[in-house]
């Protein structure tokens, strides 16, 4: 067989074309290697609008399908071209966002939550808001208020009924269906210690149809409170047992101290003298005499075995 001559020619290959044929190729890989599709439905993004989420992009109409949230009103999702409002996790198209009672638009508007509903601030206030105790007006959301013991007022209603001051958040002292700011309660209302001429708002003690502190009702003595505590009196003033004791009550005259009935001890009285009765002893043997027959031996008293003895 003769030999066969293959030429650029014979395969329809020039020099020319086949530089041609390799830039078109490279054009496509680069062109293939260049696609900016969308990564759920894969369609190319070029020339269009998209969304990029966690560095991965979407066309608009997937973004939507995926990750828009649903309207709370209407239940239709929530266009990327759209306002998305959010309240607790709860979301509305801007024109959705409204009153659940009046349906006015809640946009940048103040609103109060009840029972899941969004409500204007008046529409909640008709509904649910309290009415102050003493201008029978509403408390709208958001203002401050006081309540006590089932009422409420504005902050600027509830007033002391004697300086007609607001009261706040200070203390104040209820009298007779009114309310009373610490400082005039005590003018108007209430005692004066006797002693240190303050006035007793709490506690204190009466002593002789005076008023006094607890802290200020003291033993004239030792200065201790006597205040829930055993105390007497002399010449109209208070002394605990142990000061009045020491003060005035006779002494015995074993131990020679002193003999107080007040804190319910017994004795022994002979001879205008006094003994504790565990302290009434034979002064020679120490015999006990309380309750037995005994002797005297010029100022001593003993008992009849002793007394006999020569």
């Amino acid at each position: 067989m003769g030999s066969v001559l293959i030429t650029q020619q014979a395969l329809g290959l020039t020099t020319g074309n086949l530089s041609e044929k390799l830039e078109q190729s490279r054009f496509r890989a680069k062109m293939s290697a260049d696609r900016f599709d969308c990564h759920y439905c894969k369609d190319s993004l070029l020339g269009k609008k998209y969304i990029l989420k966690d560095d991965t992009q979407y066309c608009t109409k997937c973004y939507e399908n995926l990750f828009a949230n649903c309207c709370q009103r209407c239940s239709l999702p929530i266009g990327c071209n759209t306002k998305d409002l959010s309240y607790k996790d709860q979301h509305w198209h801007e024109e959705c966002f409204q009153c659940a009672k009046c349906s006015r638009s809640l946009v940048e508007k103040p609103f109060a939550a009840k029972d899941d509903q969004l409500l204007c601030t008046d529409c909640y206030a008709n509904e649910y808001s309290s009415k102050c105790t003493t201008c029978k007006k509403t408390i709208m959301p958001g203002a401050r208020k006081m309540e006590y013991k089932g009422n409420s007022w504005h902050e600027t209603c509830f007033m002391c009924h004697r300086c007609q001051q607001p009261i706040g958040t200070k203390s104040f002292i209820p009298k007779d269906n009114s309310y009373y700011c610490v400082a005039c309660f005590e003018k108007q209302f209430a005692y004066q210690c006797c002693s240190c001429k303050k006035a007793i708002t709490t506690g204190g003690v009466t002593y002789h149809d005076k008023p006094w502190h607890r802290e200020c009702f003291l033993c004239i003595g030792c200065k201790k409170q006597l205040a829930g505590q055993r105390f007497t009196s002399r010449d109209n003033y208070p002394y605990c047992l142990d000061c009045f004791g020491n003060l005035y009550a006779k002494k015995c005259v074993g131990c020679t101290k002193p003999i107080s009935s007040l804190s319910g001890a017994k004795y022994i009285s002979f001879e205008e003298r006094q003994w504790h009765s565990e302290c009434f002893n034979c002064m020679k043997c120490s015999m006990s005499l309380a309750g037995r027959g005994f002797l005297t031996l010029r100022d001593d008293v003993v008992c009849t075995d002793c007394g006999r003895e020569k």
